[in-house]
C-alpha cells in the first residue's frame, strides 16, 4: 500500500487537552473523518497541514517527513466550510491565488484558472464578486481553487455543513467526480454518516484526542457518528 499520509507517535498539548495519532492513509483514497464534536477533528488537520506544531512523532506525507516543512510547502490544499474567498476579489483573481499568491500568472496559469472553473461549474463567472454567488457557487470556487494548487492531498473541514441537503447533495457529487477524475488523497471531516457512506471508501474515527477506529467505508456504524 502506497502512503499519502502516515502519522506516528504524533503528540500536541492545547490547554487542558492532549492529543496523540496514529494514522496511516492510502495514496488515492477518500477518507471520512468522524467523531464527536471537540474530539480533534481539525486538530488532525492543522498538524497534517503545519498549522499546530507537535510535540512528539513524526509526519510523513508521500513518505517524506515534515518536520521542517513549512504549511505553504506541504502538499496538501484545505477547504473550509466559509469558502475563505476574498469578498473584495472577483472569482477568477480568488482561484488565481492557488496558483500564484502574487498572481503572477502567465497565460499557462490563467488557462489552468478558466478550466478549473469550467470543470466545477462556473465557466462565465470570471469576473463575478463573492457576495453576488450562492452557497454552492462560493463552494465550486473553493474547489477550483484547491484543483489549480495540483497538491495530492485535499483535506475538507465540513464543506457542506451550512448547505441545504439537495445543494449538500450535489456538492457531494461534484466532489466526487474530481476525485476520480484526479486520483488525489482527500480526507473529509462530516458528522453525516449517509454522507460519508455515499462519498467515501474508508473512515477514520476520532474520540478523545486518538483514533480509536478506522478501516473501510462499510464498518462504519452510525450510532458512534455524533
Amino acid at each position: 500500500m502506497t502512503e499519502a499520509i502516515r502519522l506516528g507517535g504524533v503528540g500536541l498539548t492545547l490547554g487542558g487537552h492532549r492529543f496523540l495519532f496514529d494514522l496511516a492513509v492510502p495514496a488515492g483514497s477518500f477518507t471520512a473523518v468522524t467523531g464527536p464534536s471537540g474530539s480533534g477533528k481539525s486538530t488532525l488537520f492543522n498538524i497534517i497541514a503545519g498549522f499546530e506544531t507537535t510535540d512528539a512523532g513524526r509526519v510523513l506525507l508521500g513518505g517524506q517527513d515534515m518536520e521542517t516543512v513549512l504549511p505553504g510547502k506541504r502538499p496538501v490544499s484545505l477547504v473550509f466550510q466559509d469558502n475563505n474567498l476574498f469578498a473584495h476579489l472577483d472569482l477568477f483573481t480568488n482561484v488565481a491565488l492557488g496558483v500564484s499568491p502574487s498572481l503572477r500568472l502567465d497565460a499557462a496559469g490563467r488557462v489552468l484558472v478558466s478550466e478549473a472553473l469550467s470543470r466545477v461549474g462556473l465557466a462565465g463567472f470570471e469576473k463575478r464578486m463573492p457576495a453576488t454567488l450562492s452557497g454552492g457557487e462560493r463552494q465550486r470556487a473553493a474547489f477550483a481553487r484547491a484543483l489549480v494548487r495540483k497538491r495530492p492531498i485535499i483535506l475538507l473541514d465540513e464543506p457542506f455543513a451550512a448547505l441545504d441537503p439537495e445543494l449538500r447533495h450535489q456538492m457531494g457529487g461534484l466532489l466526487a467526480a474530481l476525485h476520480r477524475d484526479e486520483g488525489f488523497t482527500v480526507l473529509m471531516i462530516t458528522h453525516d454518516p449517509d454522507e460519508a457512506r455515499r462519498l467515501a471508501d474508508r473512515f477514520v474515527l476520532i474520540e478523545g484526542g486518538r483514533v480509536v477506529r478506522e478501516g473501510e467505508i462499510a464498518d462504519l456504524r452510525a450510532p458512534r457518528v455524533r
